[in-house]
């Protein structure tokens, strides 16, 4: 065997150089290597969706962990540090233990003589940490769409769609019965899939049906018995299908309907959901681009990855009112849809500050700037030369929103940091 990379960053490179495209969906190749792996699951939760997915993972290993379950949980994708993908019991795992899963990760894709992509390693790699350890939960975070994707090579225990919205379309289907169809490829026979959004593609319900996966809905079966004020109350089912409610449970910072997914997707793994547990779990969870909010120089920022229609609209819905001026600064990725992102935002939006994405499949800013003709905008090389504008000209209580892609929120998190 060639000599292999001997740090995480040196790993990184070579995972990313080892296949000729970015995505190649598929299970083939990824199971042929899993076969050597012998990796050994728990209960299994697998979370698919076109918006949702991270808040969903976040509220239930925050949930799980409250309830004394060690936890395995693997995301994408990652703002500063690639470890942020990979976490043990909430914590991120180091950059030893992740190499040392390389190592065996490549190992195996030799022996089984196939390429892998940057995500299938690492989703391998995470696969493999999680089985070194004698964890009660897996919870699985899709990459990209579901039935073909590597984390599917694991057969969930309970499935679970948050949304699904238009996004991704060259990969995934022109409408949402097509996405949806992909989406719900996660789910196994006889295991519960869940649903996470009161408008449910044909696709989603017509596929459990065939599937003989029991299907259980948000605002159906499962949700809010009422709208949450300063706390809320849960109605759902346990994994036997009796009916269960908690009430008195504080309103978390991330959505709320994901808060009432995540629920279900425990309740339906069999874990019996304390009163006590679950508030301490709703409570302190938080996430990293999702309505984050920071102070700077008397300037609120808010930072989110809403990077498709579906997402800007429930932000644009969940920004509070703001007595001073609200800016944008917003960069996103050439294959989305940047005008109809853009416009669900712009009723709430003063002032715009729009930037290229300096990364593969990065937009120009030109292209923004166009969707936003008639606007107060003006665009700049960079995310971190936005965000300087709009810090230099904003005035004390006005309100800096940064959004549009996972790089954006990275790129501005890097320049703050500096």
């Amino acid at each position: 065997m060639t000599s292999l990379p001997n740090n995480l960053h040196q790993w990184l490179a070579f995972i990313e150089a080892s296949h000729p495209s970015e995505i190649d969906l598929g299970l083939e190749r990824v199971a042929a290597v899993a076969a050597l792996l012998q990796l050994t699951p728990p209960r299994v939760v697998t979370v698919a969706g076109t918006n949702g997915k991270g808040s969903t993972v976040a509220l239930m290993r925050a949930v799980a962990v409250a309830h004394g379950l060690r936890v395995g949980c693997y995301s994408s994708p990652h703002f500063i540090r690639y470890n942020e993908r990979v976490s043990i019991d909430g914590s991120l795992v180091d950059d030893d233990s992740l190499c040392d899963a390389f190592v065996v990760v490549e190992q195996a894709r030799q022996q089984a003589k196939v390429s892998l992509t940057y995500f299938e390693y690492g989703t391998l790699a995470a696969l493999w940490l999680f089985s070194q350890q004698s964890l009660d939960l897996w919870l699985l975070e899709v990459g990209l769409g579901g039935r073909l994707d590597a984390v599917n090579l694991v057969d969930a225990d309970v499935a679970v769609v948050t949304t699904v919205a238009l996004d991704h379309q060259d990969w995934l289907g022109s409408d949402r019965d097509k996405i949806g169809y992909e989406k719900a490829g996660i789910a196994r026979p006889a295991r519960p899939l869940i649903f996470g959004d009161a408008d449910l593609p044909a696709s989603v319900s017509s596929y459990a049906a065939d599937l003989g996966a029991p299907l259980l809905r948000w605002g159906i079966e499962f949700g809010p018995a009422a709208e949450p004020q300063e706390s809320w109350c849960w109605r759902g089912l346990s994994a036997d299908g009796t009916s269960l409610t908690l009430s008195d449970l504080p309103v978390p910072q991330l959505p709320f309907a994901n808060a009432s997914t995540a629920l279900q997707a425990l309740a339906s793994a069999g874990v019996q959901l304390l009163p006590a547990e679950v508030r301490e779990g709703l409570q302190g969870v938080s996430l990293t681009g999702r309505m984050q909010c920071m102070w700077r120089d008397g300037r609120e920022l808010v930072l989110d990855v809403a990077h498709n229609p579906h997402a800007a609209g429930y932000l644009a819905a969940q920004l509070p009112p703001c007595d001073g001026t609200t800016w944008c600064v917003a960069a996103m990725l050439g294959d989305k849809d940047v005008e109809s992102t853009l416009a669900a935002l712009r009723p709430r939006i003063d002032r715009w500050r729009v930037a290229s994405l300096g990364c593969p499949r990065g937009e120009k800013a030109g292209r923004l700037l166009a969707a936003l003709e008639g606007a107060d905008a003006e665009s700049l090389e960079s995310v971190a030369a936005a965000l300087d504008s709009a810090l230099a000209e904003s005035a004390v209580g006005d309100r800096i929103l940064v959004m549009g892609s996972f790089y954006t929120v990275a790129a501005a998190l890097d320049a703050l940091q500096e």
